[in-house]
């Protein structure tokens, strides 16, 4: 399994040390580690805002079987045509993360067809709740997660009706929120995740990491479409890299 982890990597950039002090090497890179967790069967890169074409080369997209996206502040900064060819990838089999303040990003908007929109309020105390005990993303995950302190958001929250609810947040203001959910789309398996603010140490809770873990097996692809016009015709991941050696 292939995966990209991008983040917009500003508030590093910036030397932001709230954010350093939690992520000293970058969110990207927390997550990054995240990942690597799983084995050596999974291989991890990074990229960022920062890099030339956001390191999201048509080669790496091409190469990518689950694409991670955190992002906060800088969504207008990702070119459109980026975005549409995050979207037919996705369309075509590739596996989309979405972390924290993505629920805001262009991917989520083109691809789900609403604004992402939510309530915000300051940082509180969140309970995450596990509402979809057998989805494969909440294998290992106990009925209840305190996650402690963290970003508030809130309903209403302007998405469409997911394929899953698999976890629900509760705030100590008495706010709720739809905090772990997915999608299918074409071939191409979404799932968005809230826990995550950059100054908050949720990426540190065993059980977050864990659901970040699954949610990689859960949204790689097991078929791909084969070429454009032939919706019907699909591949497994071994057929194609062996057609793959054949053309080399």
């Amino acid at each position: 399994m292939n995966v990209t982890v991008w983040n917009e990597n500003v508030a590093e950039t910036n030397q932001v040390k709230e954010v350093l002090d939690v992520h000293p090497n970058g969110i990207h890179n927390t997550v990054r580690e995240i990942v690597e967790e799983l084995g050596e069967d999974v291989h991890v890169t990074t990229a960022t805002l920062q890099e030339e074409n956001l390191g999201l080369t048509d080669e790496v997209l091409d190469h990518t079987d689950v694409l991670i996206w955190w992002a906060h502040c800088a969504h207008d900064q990702v070119p459109d045509e980026l975005v549409a060819k995050i979207h037919q990838r996705v369309l075509s089999g590739m596996g989309l993360i979405l972390l924290h303040s993505a629920h805001y990003s262009k991917l989520l908007k083109q691809i789900l067809g609403t604004s992402g929109d939510l309530y915000w309020r300051d940082e509180t105390y969140e309970r995450m709740f596990c509402v979809n005990p057998t989805h494969p993303i909440a294998e290992g995950i106990p009925e209840c997660i305190e996650l402690g302190t963290e970003e508030c958001y809130a309903e209403f929250f302007d998405i469409p009706k997911p394929d899953d609810v698999i976890f629900i947040s509760w705030f100590d203001i008495g706010e709720v929120f739809r905090s772990g959910c997915t999608w299918t789309r074409g071939f191409g398996k979404i799932f968005y995740f809230q826990p995550g603010h950059e100054t908050n140490h949720s990426y540190q809770n065993p059980y977050v990491r864990k659901i970040i873990q699954n949610a990689c097996r859960w949204a790689c692809p097991t078929a791909h479409k084969i070429r454009e016009g032939a919706p019907h015709i699909d591949v497994t991941r071994e057929e194609q890299r062996a057609q793959q050696a054949e053309k080399e």
